[in-house]
């Protein structure tokens, strides 16, 4: 068993980090970093379920945050008017004509088992001719829908929903996806399954920034409503100003501050929630059957064990809480950009705070997070002070200080190698790694 006084002092390190930057920064910084640190948490969370509990290399991690995002602005943004007169009905339309093209395909596919080869025919036949259609209905419209107000709007927007719904459809969206691509991939071998993930990930991004009907492409979407109240808001009440009267801090910087607690509340409910419910999961039969198939397929499969069915399963479910996690990250920015979404950044550097917190364990997952999140943001500041402070004898247009401070960005990925080597070689399965139940 795992140490509680190792699991206490990661986490009060973890904790004492955070309290540093707001007393050495500020408190904004330091809960702006804290709010990311529990979006991270729960993608580790979804990854660790699939990775830990299962043994499924994900490398499409980035596919099912654009997924949660784009939720996000599906479901809180109002809907365009104008756009919806020019072109919603024929979207609408070939949205119905989608469906019922894959509906069909997937009958006549069932139908045509016994043609063997040849079923690959119809089923071709009637994707081709549901394209075609598709085209014909809403090629016209899109166009229409792309030149009203292309600076200001140029898409259909959303439902104008609260917000936080969107976190469950974001959830729900990402599910599908997965159930998709698991169907289609989980009976390859590992590596082929995360090829496959990876190159579908490219997909959805090239989508969502390519296709300005739905989410305004490069131009982003801005203005998405929020769950906790507005700053300006809550500088004009008077049991607010009383409030940082009392405490003797000023009204701006407070109102910064009680909003970002806000999203911090919220954001921990729902950490909370997928901790306990992984932590239920890990410790029951599912999860023992779980990692009894991660650690031997085969003989899982002789034990009679529907292994492929088990692998949708938490593919299905690792992926919803990652879809949760980017709906929450969108919310929280105000808006959704496709451009700033690299495989680097949302599906990497997940894959790092798994592997360094401890895969198989629910509270490695939520360390790595926080711990490498944590030095992605501040490794340049510290490199900043690194630099000043072992430079400070050279004069400030020294060409090798001026070389250093101007590269002192990419310190942030020497500082990710410099963690992952040093836990390689002294923690190789994590900071707190699995627990045999």
């Amino acid at each position: 068993m795992i140490s509680t006084k190792r699991k206490v002092f990661l986490f009060s390190f973890m904790g004492l980090a955070l309290v540093c930057v707001g007393l050495l920064q500020s408190w904004n910084v330091a809960l702006a970093i804290f709010n990311m640190c529990i979006i991270s948490a729960i993608m580790t969370l979804g990854v660790n379920i699939q990775w830990g509990y299962a043994g499924l290399f994900n490398a499409g991690i980035m596919g099912f945050t654009i997924i949660g995002g784009l939720a996000a602005v599906l479901v809180s943004i109002p809907p365009v008017e104008a756009t919806w007169a020019v072109g919603g009905t024929n979207i609408l339309l070939g949205l119905i004509i989608l469906i019922t093209t894959i509906l069909i395909a997937i009958t006549v596919w069932k139908k045509t088992k016994s043609l063997e080869r040849y079923r690959y025919l119809p089923t071709i036949l009637i994707i081709i001719i549901g394209y075609a259609l598709i085209r014909i209905t809403t090629g016209p419209a899109i166009e229409a829908i792309e030149n009203t107000e292309a600076a200001k709007t140029g898409y259909l927007g959303g439902l104008g929903l609260p917000i936080l719904l969107s976190w469950i459809v974001g959830g729900v969206f990402a599910a599908g996806v997965a159930w998709v691509i698991g169907k289609i991939t989980l009976e390859l071998r590992s590596d082929y399954l995360a090829i496959a993930t990876l190159g579908i990930s490219g997909i959805i991004l090239y989508i969502v920034k390519n296709e300005d009907w739905l989410t305004r492409g490069v131009k982003n979407v801005n203005g998405i409503p929020r769950p906790v109240p507005y700053e300006i808001n809550l500088q004009n009440e008077l049991w607010f100003q009383n409030l940082a009267t009392f405490i003797n801090v000023p009204v701006r910087d407070f109102s910064t501050i009680f909003v970002k607690c806000c999203y911090s509340a919220l954001f921990l409910t729902v950490l909370f929630f997928f901790v306990w419910l992984s932590e239920k999961a890990l410790r029951s039969p599912w999860g023992r059957m779980m990692r009894a198939i991660r650690d031997n397929e085969i003989a899982a499969r002789a034990m009679g064990k529907n292994v492929s069915k088990r692998h949708l399963q938490v593919f299905v479910l690792g992926s919803a809480m990652i879809g949760v996690a980017g709906a929450m990250m969108t919310t929280l920015e105000g808006q959704f950009t496709p451009m700033s979404f690299t495989p680097l950044r949302y599906t990497f550097v997940i894959w790092v705070m798994v592997i360094v917190g401890g895969s198989g364990n629910n509270l490695g997952s939520i360390l790595g997070g926080f711990l490498i999140w944590f030095f992605w943001v501040e490794s340049e500041p510290i490199g900043i002070w690194l630099i000043s402070s072992t430079t400070g004898i050279l004069a400030d247009n020294h060409p090798v200080r001026v070389h250093l401070i101007e590269s002192v960005a990419h310190m942030r990925y020497m500082t990710m190698g410099i963690i992952l080597l040093l836990v390689l070689r002294f923690a190789p399965k994590g900071l707190i790694p699995e627990e045999k139940l």
